[in-house]
């Protein structure tokens, strides 16, 4: 269970840094956008090393 859960915020997390990378390949990135999925990337970090 517990495993089942660290890989999922694991997939969450890779999945926020293709999006923070995607936006930031923009021409215009949208700053306000790039900082909120920073911050819940850095919550699921947290969270990843509260469960490991």
């Amino acid at each position: 269970m517990e495993s089942s859960h660290i890989t999922s915020l694991q997939t969450k997390h890779a999945g926020l840094e293709r999006q923070i990378s995607a936006e930031l390949a923009r021409p215009h990135p949208d700053d306000v956008l790039v900082a909120e999925l920073k911050r819940r990337k850095l919550k699921l970090k947290e969270a990843i090393v509260q469960v490991a």
